[in-house]
This record gives structure tokens, C-alpha cells and sequence, in this order.
């Protein structure tokens, strides 16, 4: 807590985090709130100006949340700081490293799998060539940018170093992303016209009428198989001028919807990790041209390692908890505590009055944290004593007292930075690349976060917390983290506040949507998977064909494939395996109407001493132009074999 008195005569509280943190447009935009006299308890300053007052003008943010909504964000502020009163711990304070000129962009190429662009010696040149050639015209200019930042920089230092041209670079894989952005237009354009998804009266309030044939915003479905950047490149050209009108109530966010694809949707998690490390680079890539496409330039922090708690429950990074609980439990993807915590609210029932809103009893909440450090793991903790309210306050502090930002330090400003994108759809789009971009424990834990609170919002009707109630009170707690100690000013709290809940019901509206790997990034990926499978057979063929050679001299006759086997592929037959169950093999006729999910009854039906539930299993496509990937139970079986004729097919349980 900290007391600052204004040279206005101002005394305000200002929550400490981390200044360095927000985008400059925070900061200019907070300036235009400086001379406003608004109310403290609605979530503003009042402020005594000595000049005239200058007339006060909204952000885009703080007309989709009237006043009266911001009452929650700033009684839970007080509440957090009444909360760290009398703390004798010390926290040791997060110290930003602030890019060089031109050091964020060699350590961006890095992340996104090209250094060899600015250090020959990084990586292997033909898997750097392999990915450039996947990319579409605007995920190539982000990187051609940063090419040029680089190279501009090494000049500045006199370094004598070798970097390719970028002309050089970028000649074929910009030739293939033009061709494929024209075949996306084309291909978006029959999509529209062969639509017959209707807009909500909401959603349609939100364009110009100047351009209502192609406004990306008056369709309520999102487009996966196009690239967003080169959507959002294609709505800049067509629609000048025109502006998004924001709106707050909870049915009047855009009814957004993923277009189903035959080929199945992919989320986040279904993916080998081979599979979602290159998923890791070509989002990058995509959510960097993206920002590009509308003049947003986004700065990177990283933060200096400190020291932090290598064991206990609250102020332990996440990775050191789900190593913890990963010795007892492998494949734990949430910690323990959290996963108790959120099942204790539920069990004692969601329909609590101002649930997540009302703080627990401060000295009651603190000797419960301390008796959980000791008893948690135990299993001797009285969990039937814990009230509503203080287990509440329990979930918001484990949330705040991470030593580092759940939505990591690296990606928080590109967080607060996504409401400055012109259209809700352009906004949604990036925070589904954003999600994905969140290491695995991150994004894990935001998720069952989101899923926690739509529950709490589905008993609205008893516990009073709608969908801006939450996001108010959740905000502060998942953006105004313990590690950060910088204080920041009355203004820059009042433009982040908006910004932030904002984020927060977006996250938690859309959730269904962001964890979704879109279906441009998936065919790139089969792509680069094939490329390399070429490289690879190439340099095994010769010993592939003596081996071969060899085999057919020595036995002859096994070498042809029984008839079964030979037609089973021209007749639309596949096998399915499931060694887990000692299953060899089960053959499936194949059909236009055939699903995931049909393979998975007929499995069951066929062995009824499983006791294994339906829920638990899925389909996984191996091999081929993928690693390994769990289906969606709605893919169609002849369309995705269509896509990936080589794959196998193989049942396994889910591993949760």
C-alpha cells in the first residue's frame, strides 16, 4: 500500500505494479483523464483542478463500462490493499530488463525459429527455409521487418556480419503467400456469399452502415481458415473511416461462433509437443503481423530472475507446483490447491450471494493460508470449516501472490494492448493467439479459471455475479500481481482498470473460442511436417532401398500384402488400433457421415468389460503430415483421411 498526496491536493491510493509494463497508449491516454473530476467511488479520482477543466473524453474501453459497473474494481482494489496490511514478509520486487535498439527483434526471430536470420551458426538454415516458405504475404512482412530492424542495427554497431538479403529471403515464400492470400480471397468471398448465418440485432449495431456487404464485424462467426492478419489487412483496405461502437451488457457482446470444420476443430493440449512447438512460432509470427496490420507496436519485457519459493503452496511459481504435484500425479496439468479450492466453492454451492465480489474475513483468510502451508499435502486440512467467502478470497490470492503475472510478463502488454484493435473481432483473434502463445502451465490454469468463473456466472440468478461483476472483481487480482513494485499513477490505474476488465470478460465469454488452434496455423504446420519428411526420406532412401532389396531376395513371398490389406484403402477402410486395451486392430468401413465419435461407440460396443467411460477416450490421427493429434468427436473420418492419407489410427485415453 502506498500514499502519494497529488500537487493538486490530491490523496489517492495506488495499487503497486508495474508500470513498465503498459503500452505508451496507456499512458497518453491517461493524461486525457488528468483534468476530469469524476468520483472515486464509481472507480475515478476526484481530482482538484486549479485550471479550467478540460472536457473529458472516453477511451473506447471505458464506454463499453458505465460507472456504476467500476464500483466492483475499485471496492476489490481496497480490499486487496486493506489485505496486505501489516505484511511484515518481504517480496522480493520483479526488475524489468528493457530491450536494446534492435534486441528485441533479434530475440523475437529467435522465439519464432529464425536466428539463423541474424546468426548463421543458431539453427539448421533448411528448417528456417522450411517455415518461411509456409507463411502467408503478411506473416512475411512482420518477419521481413524485423530482418531489417536487425540488420540496421548491426550496421549502427559497425559489426562485420553476414546476414542473407532480405529480397533473397523472402522471394519465394512471399510469391507462395500471395498466392495464397488471393486464393483466400477468393475462398472468403464465396464463404460470404454462400452465407446463411444471421447477425444478432446487437452485432449488427456495430459497423457502418457505409460497408455493410463486406464488415468483418457483421458476421458472428470467426474465419480459421483464413490468415487473421490477412483478414484484418483485407477490412483496413475496405473500410476507411469506419468506426466499432463498444457495448457492456452481458448479451450485447457479439455472438461469435467457430465455423465447424469436417476435418475436426484442434485445441490447444490435443497436439504432440513436436507439433505445438512449431504451433508456438507461426503464432508468433501471426499475432506480430497482426499488431502490425494495425500500426500497433508492441514492446516485450523479460524479467530478471529473482528468487522465489522452491516449495509450499501461495507465491510458488506455477511450473515448481505442477512439478510438485507431477510426482504424485502424473499428467497434472492444474495444481493441486487451486483444483481443491475451486471444488470446494462448488460443493458448498455457487449460488452464495456476491460470491468472488465479498472479501473473506481478513485475519481468518491469513490463518488459513498459513494452515494450509502445513496441512494441505497432508491431507489433514478441515476443509468443512472453510466458508464461502474466505475460500474466495483464498482463489484471488493464490492468483496474486504468483511471483510471476499469469499471463507472464513477456505477453502482458500485447494483453492490455489487444482493445486497440479496430474491430471485437479483430480483438478476439488476438487474444486467441495470445492464449496460445501462454506457456502450458499458464495457459492451463487460465483456463480452468474461466471455466470456474462462467459457472459462477451461470448461477447469476442467486449469486448476483454477472458477467461484469466477475470480470470487475477478477481483474485486479490476475493483472495487479504481488511480484511487481513500481506504483503507477492515479491516471495510468484508471485507464488500466477499464482495459483490463475488459480483457477479462472477453476472456471469460469466448473462452469456448480462444483455446482453439486455428486451421490456417494447422495446415501450415502440416505443411512444414511434410517438407521434412521429404528431407528425411531423401537422405534415408538409398539405405532404405538396399535394406528393401535385401528383404525381398531372402523371403519373397511375405512381401506381398494380403488382398484384405491392399483393397481396404481403395474400398474406404481403415484400422484402428488400441494397444492400451490389447486391442490389434478394428476395422471401420468408412462413410460420408462417419465421426470421431461413431469409432469410439463401436469400440466400446465391442468389449463390455471395459470399464473405461466414453469421455475418457479419444481418436488420435498419428503420423503422416502430424505428429500426433487427439480428434475433435465431431471430425468426419473420410474428409480428414482426404487430408492425411498416410495417418494411422489409434484409441487412448485422454490424459487430463
Amino acid at each position: 500500500m502506498s500514499h502519494q498526496e497529488d500537487a493538486e491536493g490530491v490523496i489517492l491510493t495506488g495499487y503497486l505494479s508495474n508500470i513498465e509494463v503498459l503500452p505508451a497508449s496507456v499512458v497518453d491516454s491517461a493524461e486525457e483523464i488528468k483534468s476530469s473530476s469524476l468520483s472515486r467511488r464509481s472507480g475515478q479520482y476526484g481530482v482538484q483542478a486549479r485550471a479550467r477543466k478540460a472536457p473529458y473524453k472516453r477511451c473506447n474501453s471505458q464506454d463499453s463500462l458505465d460507472e456504476l459497473a467500476m464500483d466492483d474494481y475499485w471496492k476489490e482494489v481496497e480490499n486487496i490493499v486493506r489485505s496486505g496490511e501489516g505484511d511484515a514478509e518481504s517480496h522480493e520486487e520483479v526488475q524489468l530488463k528493457v530491450p536494446d535498439e534492435g534486441e528485441q527483434e533479434e530475440a523475437w526471430l529467435k522465439e519464432a525459429g529464425l536466428a539463423t536470420l541474424c546468426d548463421e551458426s543458431a539453427s539448421d538454415p533448411e528448417d528456417m527455409m522450411v517455415l518461411l516458405s509456409t507463411l502467408t504475404h503478411t506473416q512475411a512482412a512482420a518477419v521481413e521487418k524485423r530482418v531489417q530492424t536487425v540488420q540496421q542495427t548491426l550496421r549502427k554497431r559497425n559489426k562485420q556480419h553476414h546476414i542473407p538479403d532480405v529480397r533473397d529471403i523472402f522471394k519465394l515464400p512471399a510469391t507462395q503467400g500471395s498466392k495464397e492470400d488471393e486464393a483466400g480471397k477468393s475462398t472468403e468471398r464465396s464463404e460470404n456469399g454462400k452465407r446463411e448465418i444471421t447477425t444478432d440485432d446487437q452485432a449488427g449495431g456495430l459497423g457502418n452502415g457505409a460497408f455493410q456487404a463486406e464488415q468483418p464485424e457483421l458476421e458472428t462467426d470467426i474465419n480459421l481458415d483464413v490468415s487473421f492478419s490477412d483478414q484484418a489487412l483485407r477490412y483496413k483496405e475496405g473500410s476507411k473511416g469506419s468506426s466499432e461502437v463498444q457495448t457492456d451488457a452481458d448479451d450485447k457482446l457479439p455472438n461469435f461462433k467457430l465455423s465447424r470444420d469436417k476435418t475436426g476443430l484442434t485445441k490447444a493440449g490435443d497436439l504432440s509437443p513436436e507439433d505445438m512447438k512449431k504451433v508456438h512460432r507461426l503464432v508468433l509470427i501471426e499475432m506480430t503481423a497482426l499488431f502490425d496490420t494495425a500500426g500497433i507496436d508492441l514492446k516485450t519485457h523479460k524479467a530478471v530472475k529473482l528468487k522465489v519459493k522452491e516449495s509450499g503452496i501461495f507465491g510458488v511459481p506455477l511450473t515448481t507446483l505442477l512439478e510438485m504435484d507431477q510426482r504424485r500425479q502424473p499428467g497434472t496439468k492444474v495444481p493441486f490447491i487451486l483444483q481443491r479450492i475451486i471444488s470446494h466453492i462448488e460443493e458448498e454451492g455457487l449460488d452464495t450471494e456476491g460470491l468472488l465480489r465479498i472479501p473473506g474475513a481478513t485475519t481468518r483468510v491469513k490463518a488459513v493460508c498459513e494452515e494450509l502451508e502445513e496441512k494441505f499435502y497432508s491431507g489433514l486440512f478441515p476443509w468443512e470449516i472453510l466458508k464461502q467467502h474466505d475460500a474466495a478470497s483464498l482463489l484471488k490470492l493464490f492468483i496474486r501472490e504468483l511471483p510471476h503475472p499469469l499471463l507472464t510478463v513477456e505477453y502482458l502488454s500485447a494483453f492490455i494492448a489487444v482493445l486497440k484493435l479496430p474491430t471485437k473481432k479483430q480483438q478476439l483473434q488476438a487474444l486467441n493467439l495470445l492464449v496460445l502463445l501462454l506457456p502450458e502451465s499458464s495457459r492451463d490454469t487460465l483456463k480452468a479459471l474461466m471455466e470456474f468463473f462462467q459457472r459462477v456466472i451461470d448461477h447469476k440468478e442467486k449469486n448476483k455475479m454477472t458477467l461484469n461483476n466477475v470480470a470487475m472483481v477478477m481483474a485486479p487480482n490476475i493483472f495487479m500481481f504481488k511480484g511487481f513494485r513500481n506504483k503507477i499513477s492515479k491516471q495510468q490505474e484508471f485507464y488500466m482498470a477499464t482495459e483490463t476488465a475488459n480483457i477479462v470478460r472477453l476472456l471469460i465469454r469466448y473462452q469456448n473460442l480462444l483455446w482453439t488452434i486455428p486451421k490456417f496455423i494447422m495446415n501450415q504446420v502440416r505443411k512444414q511436417n511434410t517438407e521434412n519428411q521429404k528431407k528425411m526420406s531423401k537422405e534415408r532412401a538409398m539405405k532404405k532401398l538396399l535394406k528393401k532389396m535385401a528383404y525381398d531376395r531372402e523371403k519373397p513371398e511375405k512381401q506381398e500384402k494380403p488382398p484384405s490389406e491392399v483393397e481396404s484403402s481403395s474400398q474406404g477402410i481403415i484400422r484402428v488400433h488400441a494397444p492400451q486395451f490389447f486391442k490389434i486392430s478394428m476395422a471401420v468401413q468408412l462413410t460420408e457421415n462417419l465421426q470421431a465419435s461413431d469409432v469410439l461407440t463401436r469400440f466400446l460396443s465391442q468389449d463390455s468389460s471395459l470399464s473405461v467411460k466414453r469421455e475418457d477416450l479419444c481418436l488420435y490421427e498419428v503420423g503422416g503430415n502430424i505428429k500426433e493429434r487427439c480428434l475433435d468427436k465431431e471430425t468426419f473420418m473420410k474428409d480428414l483421411l482426404e487430408l492425411n492419407p498416410s495417418a494411422e489410427w489409434v484409441i487412448r485415453c485422454i490424459q487430463r
